[in-house]
């Protein structure tokens, strides 16, 4: 995965290219995505891609997300990390971590909003020029003044496309917290949830939303995971069995 964590972060390995690493379900809709190293790439390419060819974006651009814990959010972040912008944490402010968020007179290059937060959207961050709903499917359409991210990062290839490298001391957040320091804390994280090369962890999405726990942490243990949406608890330990599951979180 060129440019993107886990290798920027950790520099570990993330397993077999074509097991699953990420799998998303919503339990409410019935959705169920899951991704290969592979696959997760290369939806990590294709927004790297569509930031740098279709945005003009690149080192020392930044970018907003306010994204629940779903595959786009993941896609998201890695390709914007690929093509070497900045993100902005501050929307999943987390006890001992870094908070890393914009103040309201910095400038925000691209902003990525779930379709059930675009209302609260101007009252968490700045504007900015490029802004898209994420967590749409690709036919639907978006609220007026956004793109729909499935159908726009859908147009770009997979392939990586060489950007300038990126240093592990380089900003990897929009308050200059390092990629270095990035993949320490998801590293002690993995640490404190047990995790291992080979582990597959079931997350609760509404409890665990920032992306250090849900995404870094695994990745930095070399781990696969499976990010639940409106998770019932009565289903947790049916759901750990039928995704064989071996940490919950």
């Amino acid at each position: 995965m060129e440019n993107a964590a886990p290798a920027l972060l950790t520099g570990t390995a993330v397993g077999a290219v074509d097991a699953p690493l990420l799998t998303y379900c919503d339990d409410a809709t019935g959705e169920r995505v899951e991704l290969s190293a592979t696959a997760l790439a290369g939806w990590a390419a294709r927004s790297a891609r569509m930031l740098h060819e279709g945005c003009g974006l690149g080192t020392g651009s930044r970018a907003a997300v306010l994204l629940p814990p779903h595959w786009q959010t993941a896609a998201v972040l890695l390709g914007a990390w690929s093509a070497g912008v900045s993100v902005s944490f501050r929307l999943w402010a987390t006890a001992g971590l870094p908070v890393s968020g914009p103040g309201t007179d910095e400038p925000i290059d691209v902003s990525f909003v779930a379709p059930d937060r675009v209302d609260s959207w101007l009252d968490d961050v700045p504007d900015a020029p490029h802004r898209f709903v994420a967590g749409l499917a690709a036919d639907r359409e978006p609220p007026a003044g956004y793109r729909n991210f499935l159908a726009d990062v859908g147009r770009y290839p997979e392939a990586p496309a060489g950007y300038a490298p990126i240093g592990h001391g380089d900003a990897a957040t929009v308050d200059g917290t390092s990629y270095r320091e990035w993949g320490r804390v998801a590293q002690e994280l993995a640490e404190i949830y047990n995790l291992r090369a080979g582990d597959r962890l079931l997350v609760d999405a509404a409890e665990h939303e920032h992306p250090v726990k849900w995404l870094l942490a695994p990745l930095a243990a070399g781990a696969s995971v499976v990010v639940c949406a409106h998770l019932d608890p009565a289903t947790v330990a049916a759901r750990a069995e039928a995704e064989h599951a071996t940490r919950i979180l």
